[in-house]
């Protein structure tokens, strides 16, 4: 676990950088971005409570489409956001590869990502 959350520090400290370099340049405060930057970060850091009872079926298909919708929200809020500017969009394109691994990998890859965060962190040293 505390692998997968270095692992999502560089992509955390790329958002911070892009949200000062856009508030800079359009010398006005990001307060809402800023606060739901803030507020991914405090979610993917939870960590689930285990559950009294495993879910059947249903509570399953219910938990995926709740996380479909908020997904489907994210999207919702980064399409509009390159729409409405097109400096959105030019951060975003050019960044991809720092983002999107990250956001797109499953739990293994996430592990292997984590892993080799972990060593070029020692290399450095």
């Amino acid at each position: 676990m505390a692998d997968e959350l270095k692992s999502d520090a560089p992509l955390f400290e790329l958002l911070s950088t892009l949200l000062q370099q856009v508030e800079s340049i359009s010398n006005e405060e990001e307060v809402e971005l800023r606060a739901k930057i803030e507020a991914l970060g405090l979610e993917i850091t939870k960590v689930p409570e285990k559950p009294a009872k495993q879910l059947n079926e249903l509570e399953i298909a219910a938990e995926l489409d709740r996380l479909s919708a908020k997904l489907d929200d994210v999207d919702k809020m980064i399409s509009s956001a390159m729409a409405d500017d097109p400096q959105v969009k030019s951060i975003l394109s050019s960044t991809a590869d720092v983002w999107m691994p990250v956001i797109t990998a499953n739990a293994d890859e996430r592990r292997e990502f984590a892993g080799a965060s972990s060593e070029n962190n020692h290399q450095e040293m």
